[in-house]
């Protein structure tokens, strides 16, 4: 037995004043009370109660156990009461990951919203070039793209997104724009490095036939920004998100080539921990993301163009 039921045992031993009449409430047998009260006193190393055939009775270490117990289990109720209402407020510190360019764009000015919101809650976001570990940095979300890498996690779709291959046209009246993925050979490519992983190989789908292609190209970057606008100058072609490049393709000043190949697919979602008891805060901005980007889910306003 812990001590803090041993304390509420012992708290109802006085309040019913007997040994039948405590085991008559918690459905035991005399003996076995009489047993868990021996435990207590040989545990603790004091006897706690005078006891005759008729009456018990406080010792004066009886005394302050009882007092100053339940003082204790008072406490641990209101500290239960506590953590209780944090899982129902959002409040408390709560850390998001994400990567440098989406995160600037759209997550920072959807934190100050929900900042708003829940004025509770201090949001930490951490801004990143390579691909975050949510478990090894201790974040609380990590917004990501592309499909979930581990079981332990939960992901919750946020946007549709997929990516494109564009080239500015003013490179593409320089060298004439590729016809098939193994063209891209003969080209300049932009790169974006990522983590630790190669880059400059590029893969494509067509149905059930796929393409392998490594590429190259004078200029990488770790930023998708820098990327762009040497592709914007017409220093070459570029795999970008169509969260990216969507606006400069609208304006005509990127455009879109290999359009019948496909691209490993880049949906963003919200991903966090998978536990039984997600916390106010979690679960609040995972909402208020899902309602955010609602209208960037299999809509023709959103991520996937026009």
């Amino acid at each position: 037995m812990d001590s803090f039921s041993d304390i509420a045992f012992f708290a109802l031993l006085v309040k019913e004043g007997s040994m039948a009449a405590t085991a008559q409430e918690l459905g035991l047998t005399p003996p076995a009370v009489s047993k868990r009260l021996a435990q207590i006193e040989k545990r603790l190393g004091v006897r706690l109660l005078q006891r005759t055939t008729r009456q018990i009775s406080l010792t004066p270490e009886g005394e302050t156990y009882l007092t100053e117990g339940a003082n204790v289990l008072a406490n641990l109720e209101e500290l239960e009461r506590s953590v209780s209402r944090s899982r129902n407020t959002p409040k408390g510190t709560i850390k998001i990951g994400a990567t440098l360019g989406f995160g600037r764009r759209f997550i920072a000015p959807a934190i100050a919203k929900f900042s708003d919101l829940y004025p509770e809650v201090e949001v930490q976001l951490t801004l990143n070039d390579r691909p975050i570990n949510i478990v090894e940095k201790g974040l609380d979300v990590v917004i990501r793209f592309g499909e979930l890498p581990d079981v332990r996690l939960t992901a919750r779709l946020l946007a549709n997104n997929h990516r494109i291959l564009c080239a500015a046209p003013a490179y593409l009246k320089r060298i004439s724009e590729p016809e098939h993925p193994k063209e891209l050979s003969k080209h300049q490519c932009l790169f974006i490095r990522e983590a630790d992983e190669s880059y400059g190989t590029w893969h494509f789908h067509q149905g059930q036939k796929t393409e392998t292609i490594k590429v190259q190209g004078p200029l990488t970057s770790n930023d998708g920004e820098s990327v762009i606008r040497w592709a914007l100058e017409g220093r070459g072609i570029v795999v970008r998100s169509i969260w990216d490049a969507e606006q400069y393709v609208k304006t005509g000043h990127l455009k879109p080539i290999l359009t019948d190949w496909a691209l490993p697919g880049a949906d963003i979602y919200a991903v966090f921990p998978t536990r039984n008891n997600l916390s106010a805060k979690t679960r609040a901005f995972v909402d208020f993301l899902l309602e955010e980007f609602k209208s960037h889910r299999n809509n023709s306003n959103g991520f996937r163009g026009k």
